[in-house]
């Protein structure tokens, strides 16, 4: 990338070609410098990802459950399991789910959130709203918990989730995007929440 960078910055010669050029030991210094900058500034600029953040470039794909009446955009590549309505993607400590329920009424937002709530896991709920997606009404939830223990650390880091609970014709779908506390998920669960039909 530094190497682009100089051929852009100093012309079609080509850096090989303009770094041997005969000049003066200073002029040629100076210009060295200004390509190694270049180089650095190229390094530093590549997109790092902390854990728990989807990449820019990730390819989403549609999925339906036909047992689940439901469609959705996921993360390509993520492990997937299925049982039965319900389905899960896994990728590292980051997550997808959707579980489906029969309900005689549409939840309310208290009973979401006492469905959430599980003290062997921390739960701490940080807001509860009622919003409007394409598929319809829905209550989210965001809230932080703990992790399922490490099978060799046994320890467990913090998370941080949301809950779209949608409710339709004697059914709920809960739909639950998950991350390590900290990451920027936001374009990538709005873009999975907006997805999901029924």
């Amino acid at each position: 990338m530094g190497a682009e960078l100089c051929e852009a910055e100093y012309g079609s010669k080509g850096v090989s070609d303009f770094l041997f050029m005969k000049t003066s030991s200073s002029q040629f210094l100076w210009q060295s410098l200004v390509c190694l900058v270049l180089f650095i500034t190229a390094s530093w600029a590549a997109e790092r990802n902390p854990p728990g953040d989807i990449p820019d470039d990730q390819v989403f794909v549609s999925y339906t459950s036909s047992s689940g009446g439901y469609s959705l955009k996921v993360p390509e590549g993520w492990a997937r399991s299925e049982k039965g309505a319900d389905v899960n993607f896994i990728d590292k400590f980051d997550g997808v789910a959707v579980a489906v329920e029969t309900a005689a009424a549409a939840p309310t937002a208290k009973e979401v959130t006492a469905r959430l709530e599980r003290p062997q896991k921390a739960t701490k709920v940080v807001s509860t709203k009622e919003i409007q997606l394409p598929a319809g009404q829905a209550i989210l939830v965001k809230y932080e918990s703990d992790s399922e223990a490490n099978p060799v650390t046994n320890k467990r880091i913090r998370l941080e989730s949301e809950a779209y609970v949608f409710y339709k014709n004697g059914k709920t779908a809960t739909l639950t995007l998950w991350a390590p506390k900290g990451a920027d998920n936001a374009d990538q669960w709005k873009l999975m929440s907006e997805s999901f039909r029924w």
